[in-house]
This record gives structure tokens, C-alpha cells and sequence, in this order.
């Protein structure tokens, strides 16, 4: 009921031994200008109190990159505006691209993963986070992404 990018889609693997590039599991720094966090795009399941969920990639400004890394470990810090920022992930079970799709993203208590929220537009994405998504779209998905995983695709 979970799909994780362990990067964001501009990632590159030899950017691992720049002094001006980091990588870890909740947040990405690449040449010292573009900033990253990891959130989740929740989308209801239809008749279940489930909730399948992707963990996307969101590029944010400096300012709110550096806003955020300031309070991640402190208590509270859910009251924080959210950020905006846009989807740096390519999520290949839909199309169009998911990437650069605008976000809201919301900080959530210690220990949980930010909520992205998608603009409400008529992306498909967007379409499943507000009217949520179907068992069988599910396993659609999961087929979807085996897939892509066996052709060596993220």
C-alpha cells in the first residue's frame, strides 16, 4: 500500500561524493542550489479505511528548504505554513508525467513523513488524491510498478 522514490528524479548517483550534494532518507541537497524533501501523497482507498500512499519527492525554495530542516526535530512543528513546492518525482503509472506537478507541502508531527498535497487539477494523480482509488486500481498500480522495476525503471 506503499511506493517509495529513494531519490528525487534529478538525482545522480555520482553526485553521492560531492561536498555539495547530500542524500538521506527524508531529505536531498544537489549542487548546493536545489533542495528536496520526502512527503507522502495519500490517496483514500474506496470502501476500506486503507490508505495507499506514495513517498514523492517535493523540490522547495531555499527559504522553506532551510525552514524546514531547522524545525524537523521539533515538537509542534505541524503548525508551520506549508510549503509550496513542485513534484520531483516520475511516477510512471500515470500519464501524463508527474513531475513539476504543484504541491502543498504540510509538516506533520515528529516522526511522521510531511502530507504533499497535489493543486487540484485534472492530472490523474491529483484526480485519485481528492476522489480516492479503487482495490483493483491498486493492484493496477503494484503491476504497474513491477514492471517498471523489472525493466530497471524508476
Amino acid at each position: 500500500m506503499n511506493y517509495a522514490a529513494e531519490a528525487p528524479a534529478v538525482w545522480d548517483p555520482a553526485f553521492a561524493d560531492a561536498d555539495d550534494c547530500m542524500l538521506s532518507s527524508d531529505q536531498c541537497v544537489i549542487r548546493a542550489r536545489y533542495y528536496f524533501v520526502k512527503g507522502l501523497v495519500e490517496i483514500p482507498v474506496i470502501g476500506s479505511d486503507e490508505m495507499f500512499s506514495w513517498a514523492v519527492w517535493v523540490s522547495l525554495s531555499r527559504e522553506n528548504f532551510s525552514r524546514a530542516v531547522e524545525l524537523w526535530n521539533t515538537p509542534g512543528r505541524e503548525f508551520e505554513e506549508p510549503y509550496f513546492g513542485r513534484l520531483t518525482t516520475d511516477l510512471l503509472a500515470y500519464t501524463p508525467t508527474t513531475l513539476n506537478l504543484k504541491t502543498n507541502l504540510h509538516t506533520r508531527p515528529l516522526g511522521e513523513r510531511p502530507f504533499v498535497e497535489l493543486e487540484p487539477t485534472d492530472h490523474p494523480l491529483a484526480v485519485e488524491q481528492r476522489t480516492g482509488i479503487t482495490r483493483d486500481r491498486v493492484r493496477e498500480i503494484a503491476a504497474a510498478v513491477l514492471h517498471c522495476a523489472g525493466d530497471g525503471r524508476r
